[in-house]
């Protein structure tokens, strides 16, 4: 008994300390928040993501048949931002404080079984015909890998994505990073906005929310990100479809405790670590909920009201018809978008907690 009490006081000691640390520790972006604040229109392209003045772009860019959107992006001390300095905070770590994985390896499903069970939750990617699963009991020390699916053909290149994941928000997203026209590294900022993971760019060290895909400080505020097909499965669910799959390998680059989760049962208790802007009981705080962006309206849904409706359920919303299809085989949700010509497009949802959806898009809509 008496060992085993030194053993729980030494674990909570080390849950202490991390959490002491996400909340005091040094950052290194420093962000102005007591200057001028002025706004500047830019257009931004729906395809690319990418913004450019609106004084620069074409008459036919500006056309509202067109793929282009207004928006405004506020401008304080020659700093570009497209949300509130004030309502970004810091999460305690300083800048790769939380290590991204750079070099990331990877093991077979018969190695990956001797840490991994088939409980487990992590992300799956698949990928120029490659099959990759990320556990989240790595991911939740390191929350950003900066990955590359090799050409699987003489026709193909190489190509970089970038694996992100926020256990404070339960968001595991897949970005292809796109930054002025060339996919590059990110990091971890070391700072939150709605309690959710900020990122950074290494190319212009702009900072970049992950729930909105967006840049939200520096030259680039405004650009979006183009987000990729992945789901959030268990991996015993991933390795009967993915036998020769690969499994991100522990060997990261950083001693970490894998399989010890720092965060312990924050995912399944009432209350948030970090402020946020705005709260909604249509759902409790930590409901998952996959949310999508149309003409700059959200809506979001709640995956076990798909399944409960009958495992596909068809929407429309902003004038599109969506097709929600619970797959078993899986345990997960998809979301596809109907083609006028009958076909169906796959669409790639924000999956995330509900308290953090409704803080970045308070004025969301809701299937549930």
């Amino acid at each position: 008994m008496k060992i085993l009490n030194i053993i729980i006081a030494v674990f909570f000691v080390g849950l202490v300390g991390f959490f002491i640390q996400r909340g005091f520790s040094r950052n290194d972006f420093s962000l102005t928040q007591n200057g001028k604040t002025t706004t500047a229109p830019v257009v931004l392209n729906r395809k690319t993501g990418a913004v450019v003045p609106k004084t620069t772009a074409g008459a036919g860019e500006n056309n509202p048949t067109s793929k282009q959107a207004e928006k405004e992006i506020m401008i304080t001390d020659g700093v570009k931002h497209s949300v509130p300095l004030k309502e970004i905070l810091s999460g305690g770590p300083p800048q790769d404080g939380i290590p991204p994985i750079d070099n990331p390896k990877f093991i077979s499903v018969s190695e990956a079984q001797e840490f991994v069970t088939d409980e487990e939750p992590g992300l799956a990617v698949s990928f120029n015909g490659i099959d990759r699963f990320y556990p989240f009991q790595i991911l939740v020390w390191h929350e950003i890998v900066n990955d590359t699916f090799p050409a699987t053909s003489s026709g193909q290149a190489d190509q970089r994505l970038l694996i992100t994941y926020c256990p404070l928000c339960r968001s595991g997203i897949v970005f292809d990073p796109v930054v002025k026209g060339e996919r590059v590294e990110f990091g971890t900022s070391g700072r939150l906005w709605n309690s959710n993971l900020v990122m950074y760019d290494r190319k212009t060290n702009s900072l970049w929310s992950q729930i909105l895909g967006e840049a939200i400080v520096g030259d680039v505020a405004g650009t979006k990100l183009k987000i990729l097909p992945s789901d959030q499965i268990r991996f015993g669910e991933w390795r009967k479809l993915h036998s020769h799959g690969e499994v991100l390998s522990r060997d990261a680059g950083a001693a970490r405790p894998y399989g010890r989760d720092p965060y312990g049962d924050y995912y399944t208790t009432p209350g948030v670590f970090f402020p946020v802007n705005a709260q909604d009981d249509r759902l409790d705080d930590k409901d998952f909920v996959l949310g999508i962006v149309v003409n700059d309206k959200a809506k979001a849904y709640l995956p076990e009201a798909i399944k409960r409706d009958g495992r596909e359920v068809e929407d429309v919303f902003e004038g599109k018809t969506f097709v929600l299809r619970y797959e078993s085989n899986i345990e997960a949700v998809r979301i596809f978008e109907k083609q006028s010509d009958g076909t169906f497009r796959r669409v790639n949802p924000f999956p995330s907690f509900w308290f953090s959806w409704v803080a970045a898009h308070p004025e969301t809509e809701l299937y549930k």
